[in-house]
């Protein structure tokens, strides 16, 4: 059970530090077009970028499949931008119209790229020990939990930006897309392979 605790903090660790914050950035223009009243969306989203983020661990740490990390840590900020443009479809569009199944691929496929980009340090974390499936685990949790945290402070100020502001849904997407992206482009720059 304590290594299952330890897992859960990591998992937790990892999308909640300041300090590498591309998954807050990521969560954050995920959630962005979503409100309490359609949070089981932006959840189901959330659910996704887990499992796959914690697929693409497991299959670096059972050396099924390896990533070069210069590409990924590019890749990274690149899913970030995409998710932040990809919300001007809301802007222009009733947030039920615009299709979940694309949505539902493309988180997919960036939490497997977001996996890979700590996939080097977990198999390291991992490589004494036997059991490798209590930690994946207890890691998805960890993660699970903080991007929860997460989608809960973004849909929060959704609601006082949107309802408390009476700011319109579409400005409120757009600005807080713009910053995302305005955000991200450093991150771009600092990765952009050689």
């Amino acid at each position: 059970m304590q290594e299952f605790l330890f897992y859960i903090k990591l998992g937790l660790d990892h999308v909640l530090d300041f300090g590498a914050y591309d998954h807050i950035l990521f969560l954050s223009a995920l959630a962005v077009p979503f409100t309490f009243r359609n949070w089981k969306r932006v959840v189901i989203l959330a659910t996704i970028f887990t499992i796959a983020h914690c697929t693409s661990l497991a299959l670096s740490v059972y050396e099924l499949f390896t990533v070069d990390v210069a590409l990924i840590e590019f890749l990274i900020p690149v899913t970030i931008l995409l998710t932040a443009l990809f919300n001007f479809a809301y802007v222009f569009r009733e947030a039920m119209q615009v299709g979940l199944y694309l949505h539902i691929l493309a988180t997919a496929f960036f939490g497997l790229i977001h996996g890979f980009g700590f996939s080097n340090y977990f198999k390291m974390l991992m490589a004494e020990e036997e059991d490798k499936v209590t930690p994946l685990l207890g890691f998805a949790t960890g993660i699970e939990l903080s991007q929860v945290t997460i989608i809960l402070v973004i849909l929060t100020l959704a609601y006082l930006v949107l309802d408390l502001l009476k700011v319109k849904k579409p400005i409120y997407i757009a600005a807080a897309s713009i910053l995302i992206i305005a955000i991200t482009i450093p991150l771009l720059i600092a990765t952009f392979p050689n």
